[in-house]
C-alpha cells in the first residue's frame, strides 16, 4: 500500500435512533460528532433506519392498501365494461 492515501479505518458508534440500538463498526467516515459508549468515546454517526429497524429486515411489511386501489380502477373503467 502506498503511504498518505488511505483514509484511517477505525471503530465508528452508529445510532439507530428509530429503534435506539447501538452498533459499532469499523468505518473510514470521519465524523464530527463523538459519543461515549461502554466506558470508550468513539467517533459517532446516528442513522434514521438500519438493519434493526428497517420492515425488510424485522419481517413487519406492511400490506397495501388494494381494495381502495381496485375499487377505483373500477369506478373509472366501468364505462367501458361491454355489455352481452
Amino acid at each position: 500500500m502506498r503511504a498518505n492515501i488511505h483514509p484511517e479505518y477505525r471503530e465508528v458508534l452508529f445510532h439507530d435512533t428509530n429503534a435506539d440500538v447501538y452498533f459499532l463498526i469499523g468505518s473510514t467516515l470521519n465524523p464530527t460528532q463523538t459519543k461515549e459508549y461502554q466506558g470508550k468515546i468513539y467517533p459517532y454517526v446516528s442513522l434514521d433506519i438500519s438493519s434493526a429497524s428497517h420492515p425488510f429486515y424485522t419481517g413487519e411489511q406492511r400490506q397495501a392498501n388494494n381494495e381502495g386501489r381496485i375499487a377505483s380502477f373500477n369506478k373509472r373503467f366501468n364505462r367501458f365494461k361491454r355489455s352481452h
